[in-house]
């Protein structure tokens, strides 16, 4: 019987420093960097060569440059809206029958028409430099847009980014529980042949290494999942090789974080001031305000110059040649085309003046929906920002308490492991049940993985207030 008292101690001695030194690296998680097992020959992406890529490769980006394009393309057409235009024209025409002068002959004919004309708009109404400002404005406004884009996809990309190190996190938190269950296990089957504590204990440590097999493969499985939603964000081929660059969050930094957080008002006067999604809709409306003058022009007179030259060409079928009895020279019923086409030419140069009388008030209707159009942009603007202020003031809200949730989960640790090792000491002297021991261990590792979340969580919620404030996104 000593001997076996003798070998219990011995074991005990033998054993607790490889356990208290596991329970040491656990209870350190709280500036912990992410440390899951190595990825071999993975390319591992920053945040910022994240959203880098995505703005370039994204789909829904791409076609937002082509519509920015578009845009240019308007604009360029209204700019050159003051040059003259230039048309040509070649006219055949055939007649038969009655002259077109009603007379008692048939005659058919043959007419070849040549000409070309041009005009220039000397007053429009202003109507050409307010569509010029107009289609400047939409592009703007398209520019904006695709800001605003590339803003709300760096925001989903940071989200992913983020719970892809949280999952990491998990695996490893999974795994040291998993390493100090083996640990456990090969202690307590030592116990047991040394008969100090009974086989049933040695049955359920078995099966909570079991369990925690489960848990390490089922973390490993949700990290897999969201590498493979950043990748498909990414519209990145998923490969094995892919993997992310975890930054270094160290306690200070975090803490710094929240000690740069700003007041809400002052955050919400930076964001009218600088975020695309106002500035968009602020060109929207200004463009709106061009549209209601060149509506307006309608209502005023043309003026244009023109420009016309042209000849042409006459051949009377069965028409015979004549002799002019006075002066016995021959009369020709056709000349030569050369000779008409060079006869027959004319020039005209004028000034046209269109003056609006009356067009079934199609212009006082348009000038009416473009105002309507105005009243609509502005309050859509006026929503736009009441509902970014309301972001603001939640996102806000969300930080502070984030930050107080961290801070409230790393005492959480700090407890549940010091409750945890004297459960751990206590199952060593067989004073603990297995499941009272593994109710312990339950409790360190929820208390661990809400802790990497609410740090993850809070971290988030930072970034989110820095893209309200105009601060680009980065670790």
């Amino acid at each position: 019987m000593k001997i076996k008292i003798y070998l219990y101690v011995i074991l005990s001695l033998f054993l607790i420093y490889p356990a208290e030194e596991t329970l040491a690296q656990t209870e350190g998680r709280g500036n912990r960097s992410v440390n899951t097992r190595p990825r071999t020959n993975y390319k591992r992406w920053t945040l910022e060569e994240c959203i880098q890529y995505a703005i370039e490769h994204n789909i829904s980006i791409q076609r937002l440059k082509v519509q920015r394009k578009v845009a240019e393309v308007q604009q360029n057409t209204a700019q050159n809206s003051r040059l003259p235009d230039l048309n040509a024209v070649i006219i055949q025409d055939w007649s038969f029958g009655r002259s077109q002068t009603y007379s008692d002959l048939d005659e058919s004919l043959s007419k070849t028409g040549l000409g070309a004309s041009s005009s220039i708009p000397v007053f429009t109404g202003f109507r050409i430099p307010n569509e010029i400002a107009r289609t400047k404005l939409e592009l703007e406004a398209a520019t904006q847009n695709l800001e605003k884009a590339k803003d709300n996809l760096s925001i989903n990309i940071t989200s992913l980014f983020l719970q892809v190190l949280f999952n990491k996190e998990l695996v490893t938190i999974n795994e040291e529980h998993l390493a100090l269950t083996q640990t456990q296990l090969r202690k307590t089957a030592l116990l047991n042949e040394a008969g100090s504590i009974p086989s049933i204990n040695l049955y359920d440590m078995e099966a909570q290494l079991a369990k925690d097999k489960v848990a390490v493969i089922e973390a490993q499985n949700n990290l897999e999942l969201v590498l493979l939603d950043l990748a498909q964000v990414l519209e990145l081929e998923r490969e094995s090789r892919f993997d992310v660059k975890a930054p270094p969050f160290s306690e200070k930094l975090i803490e710094d974080m929240f000690r740069k957080i700003q007041p809400t008002q002052l955050i919400f006067e930076n964001a009218v001031s600088s975020k695309p999604v106002v500035k968009e809709q602020e060109y929207r409306i200004a463009s709106a305000g061009k549209a209601l003058k060149v509506a307006q022009a309608n209502y005023m007179p043309n003026l244009s110059l023109v420009f016309e030259w042209g000849t042409g060409y006459l051949y009377k079928y069965n028409a015979k040649d004549i002799t002019n009895p006075a002066t016995n020279q021959l009369i020709k019923a056709n000349e030569s085309f050369g000779d008409q086409l060079k006869n027959n030419d004319y020039m005209l140069i004028g000034l046209r003046l269109s003056i609006p009388v009356f067009n079934r008030f199609e212009t006082r209707n348009k000038v009416r929906v473009v105002r309507l159009d105005i009243q609509d942009r502005q309050l859509m603007l006026e929503d736009i920002k009441k509902t970014l202020y309301k972001e603001i003031q939640t996102a806000h809200k969300n930080a502070v308490a984030a930050h107080e949730k961290y801070k409230a989960s790393n005492d959480a640790v700090k407890f549940t492991s010091e409750s945890f090792r004297h459960a751990q000491i206590r199952y060593e002297q067989a004073k603990l049940t297995p499941f009272e021991y593994d109710e312990v261990k339950t409790r360190l590792l929820q208390s661990q993985s809400e802790q990497i979340q609410a740090k993850y969580d809070y971290i988030l919620r930072t970034k989110i207030l820095d893209f309200y404030n105009g601060v680009p996104i980065k670790f």
